[in-house]
């Protein structure tokens, strides 16, 4: 994994930006794996600032993870998200966006739909993660061992005090999120850290010791991955 700092989430987002920008001119058809969150907000926003600059008719969506047993239409879903920052904006036909359905009433057969997407048109050409406050990458929470592909998790007191569950009408019951295999297979991954609440995970991740106690470590195995990190999330490392 290559690391890069930044003065600010601005520079790192129109940095990040930039990349996604070149995938998209140079691989039709990409298949782009995509997070939500603070950490994304930004490059999101710089990317569809940018949208005149290239073609997005091909461009496949693919969303990360969701919170489980929520309505689709809760603003605080991961749908709506990505809805308002990036299919909307960028018009992405609706056979290009391939989600979770958060209020599934067969979460597990949700999960097989996704990996058998993944299975029949992967490898993902982009994925773009954040790291959760303990570790976690999608939903993968800490644990003694981690699952491989698409599944339903059990979330963390952590992960439920998440801004977006916090302000949910409907609590998450669980999480429906691509497993670590289906993340590191990816062909190219962009891990995006910013702000001086990640500075605690970010050192313990910057160690380099790959752990499913920390998740986001086993990203540091990936052969073609970049973190891309601002001065406040990194001011804590020696």
């Amino acid at each position: 994994m290559e690391l890069r700092l930044f003065e600010s989430p601005e520079e790192l987002s129109e940095f990040a930006a930039s990349i996604i920008m070149y995938n998209l001119k140079t691989t039709d058809g990409l298949l782009m794996c995509t997070a939500t969150g603070n950490s994304t907000t930004l490059t999101y926003r710089k990317l569809v600032e940018k949208k005149k600059h290239f073609e997005a008719d091909t461009l496949r969506i693919l969303k990360l993870d969701e919170w489980g047993g929520i309505p689709m239409t809760d603003p605080q879903s991961c749908e709506v998200y990505l809805q308002e920052k990036l299919v909307k904006p960028l018009e992405i036909p609706e056979e290009n966006y391939i989600a979770f359905q958060s209020d599934s009433e067969a979460p597990a057969g949700e999960c097989l739909r996704i990996q058998e997407y993944i299975d029949e048109q992967g490898p993902i050409d982009l994925c773009i993660v954040g790291i959760g406050l303990n570790g976690h990458v999608a939903f993968n929470e800490p644990a003694g061992f981690l699952q491989p592909n698409c599944h339903v998790q059990e979330l963390s007191e952590k992960s439920l005090s998440h801004p977006m569950a916090v302000d949910m009408g409907t609590k998450p019951a669980y999480g429906l999120t691509l497993g670590m295999v289906d993340i590191l297979n990816s062909k190219q991954l962009i891990l995006l850290i910013h702000g001086l609440n990640k500075a605690e995970i970010t050192r313990e991740f910057m160690t380099k010791k790959i752990t499913t106690s920390l998740p986001a470590s086993l990203l540091w195995l990936h052969p073609n991955a970049l973190c891309l990190c601002d001065k406040e999330a990194y001011s804590l490392v020696s």
